[in-house]
């Protein structure tokens, strides 16, 4: 990567503000972030770097070097100070091969509109120059790198004091809100406040950070391609979102919790679980819950008995069946699982027999994902090549249907996946 934006983009003596994020590699907890569960996540060597220069035009200029190839966007500078994030949104919603300028417009008005009172500079135009390593559409959150990058240099250049974690939250923010992707917290968290060599270990409940957790000497986790795209904005991710969150409103109601309207949103009171379905143990789940789910259930069902989940950002669909029992299921084990998995690793560098455990640890979250409908042929033969070859474990990362794969696996095994890789 270049790191220079084309010869002509900025002007010569004004100060230029740059700001850099990395990808992430899930390497346990995924999809079950939403639902409050502790996750592990790995920042990677691949990155998204933003520059910035301020200047004298009411505009806002945009530029990305996507493909080997400049894709570039403009707003005016009042328009874009009116703007809402549905007004937004509607600019590229119909445009794909421009909607990734609305991450950057969203946080963007996450910085200078929803938090005016804080810029401590006057309002006016700016360019931005993007160039990314992170390989889009595989899993290991392009998008959050793109976000946090976008919103970090914003931020300086507009003298606007956020923290890490105020610069993750905010990104959410603007991926659920003006990108329109329902993902949850741990992608942001991971870009912004991840470390070199350590796991980020995450409970999202919204998002407390427990520490950072080194890879012992000798241990390993990589990521593979499956060549298979994926995007939390397509509907298998917001299908399954969606479920496990009709599936909490379905237990609160088995449970006796009242509930009541409030806007888009249902409010269940008296939540002993917090509105988190990882804070329901499995024994629980499983002996007094579990059965009282559908397997499959339509919307229009759904929200004539129940009238509506506690999410906000999705809505339950009419039209569309989901699948609520196995949904609600993967968070409740999935919490389990990884809370297992970390104890090991704690163990693992004095008890290195611990690791074949935590690899049985990843493929039943894999097989979970599939169960979900979130599988898909690629990334299933990944993980069979990976326990062919005596490796670990390997599963499924990030919103699933494709994307990476991250597998464990020792430091000398690298021959051994980038064989796999290759094949």
């Amino acid at each position: 990567m270049s790191n220079s934006p084309p010869s002509n983009f900025f002007v010569a003596n004004a100060p230029i503000y740059v700001a850099r994020a990395p990808g992430r590699l899930d390497v346990m907890g995924g999809i079950a972030d939403y639902s409050g569960s502790l996750v592990l996540q790995l920042p990677i060597d691949r990155h998204t770097v933003a520059m910035l220069q301020l200047h004298d035009e009411p505009t806002i200029d945009i530029t990305s070097k996507r493909d080997g190839r400049d894709s570039h966007v403009a707003l005016s500078l009042d328009e874009f100070l009116r703007s809402t994030p549905d007004s937004l949104r509607a600019l590229y919603a119909n445009d794909n091969s421009n909607h990734w300028a609305t991450y950057v417009l969203g946080v963007a008005h996450a910085c200078l509109v929803r938090n005016a009172t804080r810029v401590r500079r006057p309002a006016q135009g700016f360019s931005v120059f993007i160039e990314s390593t992170v390989p889009e559409g595989k899993g290991v959150s392009s998008s959050a790198a793109l976000e946090v990058s976008s919103l970090a240099v914003i931020a300086s250049a507009f003298d606007v004091e956020l923290s890490a974690e105020e610069i993750a939250h905010a990104s959410q923010w603007a991926e659920n809100h003006v990108a329109g992707a329902p993902c949850g917290i741990m992608d942001q968290m991971t870009s912004a406040c991840g470390r070199r060599d350590h796991l980020l270990r995450l409970r999202c409940q919204p998002a407390s950070i427990e520490g950072h957790v080194a890879i012992p000497f000798g241990f390993r986790f990589y990521g593979i391609d499956s060549g298979i795209r994926h995007a939390v904005t397509g509907a298998d991710y917001g299908t399954v979102r969606t479920a496990a969150f009709m599936g909490y409103r379905i237990i609160a109601s088995i449970e006796g919790l009242a509930a009541s309207r409030a806007g888009d949103r249902v409010h269940v009171h008296d939540d002993r679980w917090h509105g988190y379905l990882a804070n329901i143990s499995p024994d629980h789940f499983t002996t007094h819950l579990e059965h009282h789910l559908p397997e499959q259930m339509l919307g229009a069902e759904f929200l004539a008995r129940f009238d509506g989940i506690t999410d906000d950002v999705t809505r339950v669909s009419p039209d569309r069946v989901y699948p609520v029992r196995q949904a609600t299921a993967h968070p409740v084990h999935e919490n389990a699982r990884v809370e297992r998995f970390a104890s090991l690793l704690a163990s693992l560098e004095h008890a290195p027999s611990v690791a074949t455990e935590m690899g049985d640890l990843m493929r039943a979250s894999h097989a979970s994902y599939s169960a979900c409908g979130l599988g898909s042929d690629g990334t299933d033969r990944l993980v069979a090549m990976v326990a062919e070859r005596k490796l670990f474990g390997a599963k499924i990362t990030g919103g699933g249907s494709g994307g990476t794969v991250a597998v464990f696996a020792r430091a000398e095994d690298e021959p051994i996946v980038r064989e796999i890789a290759s094949a």
